[in-house]
């Protein structure tokens, strides 16, 4: 069977494969799993959500399974991802749970859990929790049941932690904020203000059914196109659980997650903060990136695709800055997790103290034209050990040279083969990528 925990917790069609049932399970084995590994106190649990309308069914239904396992619990309300992790760690919590399919279509949600000091839960512990579900053993009565309380000052925390992680005031800044109908509807937009900026916030009226609906960091037009009507320095725009951000210049044109990490390299590498002056991002970073951080001699190291790999070679190196072009921005220094709202802080922190425009900030980094094709093949694996698509890569990386870059990665999940290609120019960049998948198709 296929595991239940996937890349970013249990996820699925809220009330079809993501039941009340299943939610309840999961949280309670996940109590128990926790108070297994530590029997001198009581787990403590927080649960946050996005405001999908499912949210509240599988908010009731997480907190029972907790306090049904002898786990005490404060509801934290919709906050986004990146609060739930850190308010674990601040409030020494056993558990952190987030209730959010985070940038998926409102019909969906998900469980994401956090451990102690606010880090995503290891393999093993997840397995743990999977192989508990049908382990129901004795359940608590009495004192013994856990106790649900409801948190009153959750965000004014996560908001004190981001205001003193944000090195420059945004006074004179004026900033158009896509909240994406989402968890940051409240939180960006107030925080925003409170580091100085004259905000206009934008799709920040979450009704339960409009999030991520034709905005948010996966539908930038209408920011793009606010921006420029307000006469905004920048935009921002997040997804619905706000764990990454992309931003928008003064001209209305976007700044993805490459753009804005080398924003930050560059400014961290002024303030002394970027451990041993390198970089963490995944293969799938655009070459620009490359380049660039080599022009300044910044030491760009790359991981698997998926912001976990990214958190484990941060870890590992003991590195500050790492993420992914998706906007998945993690600064190990200030947070445990992606953080959206603090990725928009600093880089309008660095706007605010250069004085320089978004544009030009961003513009140390050429984006070159990036082609994706994927070929449906029976056999990637096979494909992968071909000799005849070896050959056809190594032909294609010689004719680019430095210019250009070709990774061929096999899907996780599907029987699928992801032919991408860079190049300077489109039709450069498209031809090979056609050429290659070609191959990949005759050798499948």
């Amino acid at each position: 069977m296929a595991r239940l925990f996937g890349t970013d917790g249990v996820r699925g069609l809220a009330n079809a494969e993501l039941t009340p049932e299943l939610a309840t399970a999961v949280a309670a084995s996940a109590a128990r799993v926790l108070a297994a590994h530590d029997r001198s106190h009581r787990p403590v649990a927080l649960v946050g959500r996005d405001p999908r309308a499912s949210g509240e069914m599988l908010e009731a239904a997480v907190v029972a399974g907790l306090a049904s396992a002898g786990a005490d619990v404060l509801r934290l309300g919709v906050l986004p991802t990146p609060a739930v992790a850190h308010l674990t760690a601040n409030l020494s919590a056993d558990l952190g749970v987030m209730i959010s399919a985070s940038h998926n279509p409102m019909p969906d949600n998900g469980i994401k859990l956090f451990g102690e000091g606010g880090h995503k839960l290891p393999d093993g512990i997840e397995d743990e929790i999977e192989t508990g579900l049908s382990e129901h053993g004795t359940r608590p009565t009495g004192a013994e049941i856990g106790r649900v309380t409801e948190a009153t000052d959750a965000l004014d925390r996560y908001a004190a932690h981001l205001l003193a992680s944000t090195p420059h005031s945004l006074a004179g800044l004026r900033v158009v904020v896509d909240c994406a109908n989402g968890a940051a509807s409240t939180a960006a937009p107030q925080i925003y203000r409170k580091a100085g900026a004259d905000v206009v916030a934008l799709h920040a009226e979450p009704d339960g059914v409009n999030i991520n609906d034709s905005c948010g960091s996966t539908h930038p037009e209408r920011l793009q196109e606010a921006v420029v009507d307000h006469g905004a320095d920048l935009g921002i725009a997040h997804d619905g659980d706000a764990d990454r951000c992309l931003a928008v210049d003064a001209t209305g044109a976007l700044v993805d997650g490459d753009q804005i990490m080398a924003v930050l390299a560059l400014a961290m590498a002024d303030a002394g903060e970027l451990a041993d002056t390198t970089l963490v991002a995944t293969v799938m970073s655009n070459l620009g990136l490359h380049l660039a951080m080599r022009a300044h001699g910044v030491t760009l190291r790359t991981t698997a695709v998926g912001d976990r790999y990214v958190l484990e070679e941060l870890r590992a190196g003991g590195y500050s800055l790492g993420g992914e072009q998706s906007g998945h921005v993690v600064l190990p220094g200030y947070a445990t997790t992606g953080d959206g709202l603090l990725t928009a802080l600093r880089l309008m922190s660095r706007v605010a103290e250069t004085g320089k425009p978004l544009a030009e900030l961003a513009g140390v980094m050429r984006r070159l034209p990036q082609v994706l094709v994927n070929v449906r093949v029976a056999d990637k694996a096979a494909v992968a050990d071909s000799p005849a698509v070896r050959d056809a890569v190594d032909a294609v990386t010689a004719e680019l040279g430095d210019e250009g870059r070709v990774l061929l990665r096999p899907s996780g999940t599907e029987q699928l083969v992801r032919v991408m290609v860079e190049a300077p120019a489109e039709d450069t960049a498209q031809a090979a990528a056609d050429r290659l998948a070609g191959v990949v198709s005759a050798a499948s």
